[in-house]
């Protein structure tokens, strides 16, 4: 018997962009210091109801606090050219938390370097299910 691979590799049809695929493969792993280390020095991150994170420890920070037990199952995705040697890549897929799963789009911006400069995590839900999501805030 074949002993079980860690991380679980990720496929995702249409993507073979080495850091795309490990953003998702650290991200399921729960290794978010490998995750942050795929962006830009001041690499952008937009997580679902939040404003952007700028830079890697605030990455870390935010994925270590909200991402514990998230997996993200990306689908399938498409690859643009931008100016200046960017590449815009736009993935389609479910993320799953321990009390729901929900569909979910990942666009990503990669600079020259393939660093990622910028991605945005889009929720695919009515605004209804959004709401439902959203995690209770308690002042």
């Amino acid at each position: 018997m074949k002993a079980a691979e860690s991380p679980e590799k990720i496929e995702i049809a249409g993507i073979t962009e080495p850091s795309i695929v490990n953003y998702f493969t650290s991200l399921n792993a729960g290794e978010f210091r490998v995750t942050a280390a795929l962006f830009a020095e001041n690499g952008i991150m937009r997580p679902p109801f939040e404003s952007d994170l700028v830079g890697r420890d605030a990455i870390v920070a935010y994925l270590q606090k909200e991402a514990q037990g998230v997996k993200a199952y990306p689908h399938q995705g498409t690859i643009e050219n931008l100016d200046k040697n960017q590449i815009q890549v736009q993935v389609t897929g479910k993320a799953q938390t321990a009390w729901c799963g929900v569909n979910a789009m990942w666009l990503f911006i990669l600079n020259e370097q393939r660093k990622i400069a910028y991605t945005r995590i889009k929720l695919l839900a009515s605004p209804q299910e959004l709401l439902n999501l959203r995690p209770e805030t308690r002042g």
